[in-house]
């Protein structure tokens, strides 16, 4: 609604005034899930996963377990940012949303 722009991804996760909100996942193809942000003006937006896909840091299992009994149902609730335990194929996705939220938020200081 405010109209700013972020010119890289860095100044993206590092602005105190953006919070991640949500993650919604598709479970066919895992990286055209949705990271929900919101910016300070009152925007609610979201940013294809594969626009982070490179935040990754551990491992990419092939199993897929959500359904499963051992699954905690993290992915069905897009509210729900925890990282997942299980040896996932959708763990590493939500891996990606914990570098997210412990991305450092920077204050730019005008003068």
């Amino acid at each position: 609604m405010c109209g700013f722009e972020w010119h890289e991804r860095m100044s993206f996760l590092s602005d105190p005034k953006l919070r991640m909100i949500g993650y919604q996942a598709n479970f066919e193809e895992l990286m055209t899930g949705l990271f929900l942000f919101t910016h300070i003006c009152g925007t609610s937006f979201s940013v294809p996963a594969e626009h982070f896909e490179d935040l990754s840091r551990g491992p990419i299992f092939i199993e897929r377990l959500n359904g499963t009994d051992e699954c905690p149902g993290y992915c069905l609730h897009k509210d729900e940012l925890r990282p997942c335990q299980l040896k996932c194929e959708c763990a590493y996705v939500r891996e990606i949303v914990q570098v997210i939220l412990s991305w450092p938020k920077h204050v730019k200081v005008e003068k």
